[in-house]
């Protein structure tokens, strides 16, 4: 049997290798990420460029060893070093601040953390197994983890709300949701996309479903946002039920993190309660077939060192609505990596 090469002249090969130590360089950018998040850096950098040494007082950092990580990370756009070891903010470093819209800076928080970095780190043992390796790591499934570890389960919380936030507002853009009159927002958490959709919608009732340790931080979001006379806060499990009676059920960024097994549980269980006429609407990545460069297909790695789930291709979703008792009714596109996929009764 023949083998098959790919030939390259030296010209390309130069330059395919470079573009490998880009890969291999962005292992180290992710570090320098969540560690300059972490120290508040470009909190500090909102009125002005400051110096690596004024830096370094302010956030009890090592002046030169701040300074050669600023100057790493401004040569791929992240911050811009404005003159000899003083720095300013980019876009891209806007990013990292505390109080910027769409803020990155918990994801990247997280990311640092031991029990995530480490998780990250032994993708190998996912592919070997077949299991996430979180659980390895940590000695648990991620939420029980979290359930366990306060401080942890509200960073989580908050890098996953900066997280969603953008796709959670593309997706109310997006889908209309004029004469509903019961959504239920299933894995809600925080309530942030529920506040959203009751601010626009204000005949619209909605509910809060998720675990009993997590739903009662929706108060606050839907009281700052002046709804929550119009929401209720539902604690427990979507693998044993789910509330009834929802015109609309929303599941956002929940249902990739599940097994199909779970995801098909979790779908059946609203199956059985939805309202006649009744919509799901799935806000996930939908990963194109093929070849085709897509965020989703990264994000399904993290879900597959995190958890049994996975993010899904239409063909896929097809498959787990038909065991559920739903089909396919259509997919909404947005301006970011997920999409809103929407199901109803077979």
């Amino acid at each position: 049997m023949s083998e098959k090469t790919v030939s390259t002249t030296s010209e390309e090969t130069e330059a395919l290798r470079r573009a490998m130590w880009d890969f291999h360089s962005g292992l180290r950018m992710g570090f320098m990420l969540s560690a300059i998040a972490e120290i508040g850096v470009a909190d500090h950098l909102a009125d002005g460029p400051l110096s690596a040494d004024e830096l370094a007082a302010r956030t009890g950092s090592h002046a030169d060893s701040l300074y050669r990580v600023l100057r790493a990370m401004a040569s791929k756009g992240v911050f811009t070093e404005v003159s000899r070891r003083t720095f300013g903010l980019t876009p891209l470093a806007d990013i990292l601040r505390s109080d910027s819209p769409g803020s990155m800076r918990d994801v990247f928080r997280l990311q640092g953390k031991d029990f995530m970095r480490n998780s990250y780190a032994e993708i190998g043992y996912c592919i070997r197994t077949g299991k996430p390796a979180f659980d390895y790591v940590n000695g648990e499934e991620m939420f029980a983890y979290l359930a366990k570890h306060p401080e942890m389960n509200k960073l989580f919380s908050g890098a996953m709300g900066n997280a969603a936030g953008d796709t959670q507002q593309a997706a109310i853009a997006a889908y209309d949701l004029t004469g509903v009159r019961k959504l239920v927002d299933i894995g809600g958490a925080h309530g942030h996309l529920m506040s959203a959709i009751l601010s626009k919608y204000p005949e619209m009732r909605g509910v809060v479903f998720d675990q009993p340790h997590v739903v009662p931080g929706a108060e606050k979001v839907l009281t700052e946002a002046g709804v929550f006379d119009r929401a209720e806060l539902v604690g427990g499990s979507y693998l044993r039920e789910v509330p009834a009676g929802g015109d609309v059920y929303t599941i956002s960024h929940v249902l990739h993190q599940l097994s199909d097994n779970d995801a098909i549980t979790i779908l059946t269980n609203i199956r059985k309660v939805m309202a006649p006429g009744a919509r799901v609407l799935i806000i996930d990545p939908l990963i194109p077939e093929g070849d085709a460069p897509h965020p989703g297909k990264f994000m399904d790695i993290t879900m597959m060192a995190l958890s049994e789930g996975r993010d899904r291709t239409e063909f896929e979703f097809v498959e787990v609505f038909e065991k559920a008792g739903l089909r396919l009714s259509e997919t909404v596109g947005l301006a970011s990596p997920s999409s809103v996929v929407v199901a109803v009764a077979a």
